[in-house]
């Protein structure tokens, strides 16, 4: 696919141009600083574009306004004490050095137990939560796909786990493969069947057209009330998710 790349001012606002070879313009802003982007087709001139981005400055503003309330946490140091994530709950983080085995369980509803080894470093405590959030995902994915593949009309290949930093997820229609982002294990299980039924819908669609919403209204009718919720908060060491570009 031809791509070019620039930036242009559009009222005091910088805006990412992405030409390609598409056929409808998508408008999309990004956390936390409230990134503009646009993607254009090739036929598209500046000027065009340029107007475009100017009949939608109200909702720019209005989604940057919110990124700049939404509540962030510091760095993670992977301490006892801190905060952490798992399917939307919030959990107290209890560091046990052991020389036993190592690894992550919940406790109850308020507490998340990490074990580890005597002087065990902050990046492998962060890799040992990663895994099991990976872990924890495996399990729950395979039902989901199950359970939409035929309400979606499509078949997945391969589904596969990793961190992002731009998007919850994406996929390769010709491989009939998704990726799934790491950090949706901290979200609630409805916000990751939606990210995993929006990823699906663009095997049969792979646009953000009427179709592909059609799909989505059709299937999941409550994808918009998913989508909003996944987006509501954000934590500083979690990947900022991507909006779904402007209708």
């Amino acid at each position: 696919m031809s791509t070019d790349s620039y930036h242009m001012d559009v009222s005091g606002i910088p805006v990412a141009v992405i030409r390609k070879d598409i056929k409808n313009l998508h408008l999309s802003v990004y956390p936390p600083e409230g990134q503009v982007r646009v993607s254009a087709p090739l036929r598209l001139d500046d000027d065009a574009i340029r107007l475009a981005v100017i009949s939608r400055l109200g909702w720019i503003r209005r989604k940057r306004a919110e990124f700049e309330q939404q509540d962030r946490q510091s760095r993670r140091d992977f301490v006892s004490g801190e905060s952490h994530y798992f399917e939307g709950r919030r959990y107290r983080l209890d560091v046990v050095e052991s020389r036993g085995s190592v690894g992550i369980r919940l406790r109850n509803n308020a507490w998340m137990e990490m074990r580890v080894r005597p002087s065990t470093g902050r990046d492998a405590r962060e890799a040992l939560l990663y895994r099991w959030y990976r872990a924890q995902l495996r399990q729950r994915i395979p039902e989901m796909v199950a359970k939409w593949e035929s309400r979606v009309g499509v078949h997945v290949a391969d589904w596969r786990i990793r961190r992002m930093k731009t998007r919850w997820g994406s996929c390769n229609a010709g491989a009939g493969r998704i990726w799934l982002n790491s950090e949706l294990a901290k979200k609630p299980l409805p916000c990751l069947e939606y990210v995993l039924v929006h990823e699906m819908a663009h095997l049969a669609e792979p646009s953000h057209n009427e179709r592909f919403r059609e799909i989505l209204d059709r299937t999941m009718p409550s994808w918009r009330l998913r989508a909003e919720e996944l987006n509501r908060t954000h934590l500083a060491d979690e990947v900022w998710g991507e909006l779904l570009p402007v209708r």
